[in-house]
């Protein structure tokens, strides 16, 4: 008789980061939708290329990050992707990057700020398990740190993709 291995408990953390983006929320969801193409605004990342699908939804995606972080590839799978909510979400599923199961939801919100000028609230909540040389606090101020970066990252983006938009 087959004796039954015991499961092991995965420890996981998660957070949330928000940044108010001065674009309207038309030209920030163009720049996140693009499954295909996260290094337009992700600046870790060299390359990226579609090993299933054409960016719909259970797409898998290689990921090459620059050197100098926790490791040199992703593979994540699209989860879901709404057009109408402006929300997507992804999760890693392979490679040798520290951030493993981490699954991610980006949302955007329409803030019209000043009269009728439109900004963008742009949230995005993980989970991703704790590797066993590390602690939740050390994990979550690892991805916090990198989404934070992205984010930035994003602003700018968004905002000179909005800036020429509005002088054609």
């Amino acid at each position: 008789m087959a004796q039954l291995q015991p499961q092991t408990c995965r420890r996981q953390c998660g957070s949330k980061v928000s940044l108010t983006i001065n674009a309207p929320i038309h030209a920030v969801w163009s720049v996140i939708r693009r499954f295909d193409q996260p290094q337009v605004y992700r600046k870790m990342i060299k390359s990226c290329a579609l090993v299933l699908g054409s960016g719909e939804v259970g797409s898998t995606r290689l990921v090459g990050f620059r050197t100098g972080l926790s490791g040199t590839t992703s593979l994540d799978r699209l989860q879901m992707m709404d057009e109408d909510r402006h929300v997507m979400v992804y999760k890693v599923i392979g490679g040798d990057q520290k951030l493993l199961n981490f699954e991610l939801t980006t949302s955007l919100q329409e803030v019209v700020r000043h009269g009728n000028e439109k900004s963008t609230l742009v949230t995005e909540s993980y989970t991703v398990d704790v590797p066993e040389d590390s602690n939740e606090d050390d994990t979550c101020f690892f991805a916090n740190t990198v989404i934070q970066f992205n984010l930035r990252n994003l602003a700018y983006v968004a905002e000179n993709m909005a800036c020429v938009s509005r002088l054609i």
